[in-house]
């Protein structure tokens, strides 16, 4: 019997874990599998092995493991796996299936023009668009950020869109921030946090605005978060994994 196991970051937050579980609430109602669970790689509970635990006392043979997850970085390519590999020792009779995360995908573009839309302030002509990511030294997830970057360039009409980082890679948001508002063509600059849940991350970057001399507008939006139109992306995340049987990363059969 088939089952799908959710893998949320996890949060010292509880209403980040609260989010995140109503998130994966409305994923699972779209896919009909009998068997599916929810669990935290750190910070919270249930654990990975907890939850798939419970799948197997449900009677399933086939774990598909789906990462909640913005980018496949440290996280999806070594704790998630090294934490798989552990239990497909422990149950070698359980066929474990890893999945891809949320990466580059047609809904995340929309998400990122209704934030902008959201805050209500009028576009200017020479608008400009800061995305901010978390940041990891692993080059795939660059190169994937810079991508989205890219398509979300092509369906819009901002006449300058740049990534940055709040950790781990260049560049760091500050850096970065100060070239945009030394670029003497950009009158307007759009600050778009692209990460799942809220903290000392948005707290830091809300500092570093109010704190700017400058007399260009710039406005931090809403983090991406779990919105409905992720679900999108998640549930073609299981769909594929179960048509396909094996994705991206890793396959522990």
């Amino acid at each position: 019997m088939k089952a799908v196991l959710y893998i949320c970051h996890g949060s010292r937050v509880k209403k980040g874990c609260e989010q995140a579980i109503e998130f994966v609430r409305q994923v699972q109602k779209e896919i009909s599998i009998p068997i599916q669970e929810i669990a935290f790689l750190e910070l919270a509970r249930p654990t990975i092995k907890d939850a798939f635990l419970r799948c197997i006392e449900k009677g399933a043979d086939e774990v598909y493991i789906i990462p909640i997850l913005l980018f496949a970085a440290g996280h999806v390519k070594t704790d998630i796996p090294k934490i798989l590999l552990q239990l497909q020792v422990s149950y070698p009779s359980v066929t474990i299936l890893y999945g891809e995360p949320i990466g580059v995908h047609k809904s995340v573009s929309e998400i990122l023009k209704n934030r902008i839309k959201e805050t209500g302030v009028p576009i200017k002509d020479h608008a400009g668009v800061l995305l901010v990511a978390r940041g990891s030294k692993d080059k795939d997830m660059q190169l994937d950020f810079n991508e989205l970057a890219r398509r979300f360039k092509q369906k819009t009409e901002y006449f300058y869109v740049k990534t940055s980082y709040l950790t781990g890679a260049s560049p760091s948001f500050e850096e970065a921030l100060e070239e945009m508002v030394n670029e003497s063509q950009l009158k307007q600059i759009f600050v778009l946090p692209y990460l799942l849940f809220t903290g000392l991350l948005m707290k830091g970057m809300e500092k570093k605005i109010r704190d700017l001399d400058t007399e260009k507008d710039v406005i931090l939006c809403r983090y991406l978060g779990y919105d409905p139109l992720l679900k999108e992306a998640v549930q073609d995340r299981v769909k594929n994994a179960l048509k396909m049987g094996e994705i991206h990363v890793s396959y522990y059969g």
